[in-house]
């Protein structure tokens, strides 16, 4: 069984967060990263700045509906207990080549 993935992406200054879900985070990323996402190629979102591993999709889906529900403050400091400087956590070959 694939783990699940609770995900948070920020734009390039940092303003704008986008919380999803996926069962296949390298994928997902390459689909935000290549426009295939409204929100967020609309707002040029595509740094992943947070991300849990969940074993199911039941639990994953309710705490991506959680932190959703959340205001911006505290997703923002659930963000930076794990990256305090928001650097961009993806593996390399998420990239596709516009990290």
């Amino acid at each position: 069984m694939k783990p699940m993935w609770v995900y948070i992406l920020a734009n390039r200054y940092d303003t704008v967060l986008y919380v999803g879900v996926t069962n296949d985070i390298e994928r997902r990323l390459f689909e935000h990263r290549s426009g295939r996402s409204g929100f967020t190629s609309r707002y040029r979102v595509t740094k992943l700045v947070y991300a849990e591993e969940h074993r199911w999709a039941r639990d994953a889906i309710a705490r991506e509906k959680e932190i959703k529900g959340w205001r911006r403050a505290k997703k923002l400091a659930l963000v930076q207990r794990e990256n305090p400087d928001l650097r961009d956590l993806s593996p390399p070959e998420a990239s596709g080549g516009t990290a």
